[in-house]
Formats: C-alpha cells, structure tokens, sequence
C-alpha cells in the first residue's frame, strides 16, 4: 500500500534545479500541478532552495496556493571530485488549492482570451 502512494506522491513533485529556467517556469507548471492533483511537491537542493522559497510566496501572495508541510534535511551528495560525499541542505514544501484556485484560474484564462480576441481584432484592422 505504501508503494503505490509513494508512486502516486512522485507525480506532483518539481524538482527545482539552479538551471537557468525563468521563475515564472516554475510558477506556472505548479499551478498546473494544482491544477491536476489538487497540490504540488516542490523540491529544491542547495542554492535552489531560494527559488523553491520564492515560486511559494508568489503561489501564496496571489491566492492560488496554502502551505500544507514543509520539511528541510540535509543529504549526501556525491561529487566525482571529491572522494567523500557533501552535504546539502533540502527543502520540500507542499502546497494545496485555495478554495479560490479555480475561480482565479478561470478569471486569469478568461483575461488571456479577452487580450488575444483584442490582438486579433486590431490586426485585421
């Protein structure tokens, strides 16, 4: 039974890397995220837990998302460098739907047509 649940846990979980990817990457495959299973998983190692922090807040600040848990440790690394392993710190935080995530969507989606209808209509003009 826990396997399944693990398996079920690793489809909601963004693995955030310090690889150039916008913010707003992040921010956006979250909300679909949400959007699919009701929360999301974000994950972040090291120098990427700043980001993991920040696509939060901005989740938070816009009414989409609630903090559910957030857990830190510290794993081992291994770097082909050296030859122990190094610690990193670790966060993953888990998000849920507002009772207004939907509604903010469906609002957000709607302004995106209304702007795209609008670009078209001055084009042909």
């Amino acid at each position: 039974m826990e396997e399944v649940t693990e398996a079920a846990h690793k489809k909601n979980r963004i693995q955030v890397s310090n690889t150039k990817k916008p913010l707003f990457f992040y921010v956006n495959l979250a909300k679909r995220y949400m959007q699919l299973h009701n929360e999301v998983e974000l994950s972040a190692l090291g120098m990427a837990i700043a980001t993991v922090v920040t696509v939060a807040e901005i989740l938070k600040n816009n009414g989409l998302a609630v903090e559910k848990k957030i857990m830190t440790s510290t794993v081992d690394v291994k770097d082909d460098s050296r030859s122990r392993p190094m610690q990193k710190a670790k966060i993953e935080i888990v998000l849920g739907k507002t009772d207004k995530f939907d509604e903010l969507m469906a609002a957000a989606a709607e302004e995106r047509e209304a702007a795209a209808a609008e670009a078209e209509a001055e084009e042909q003009s």
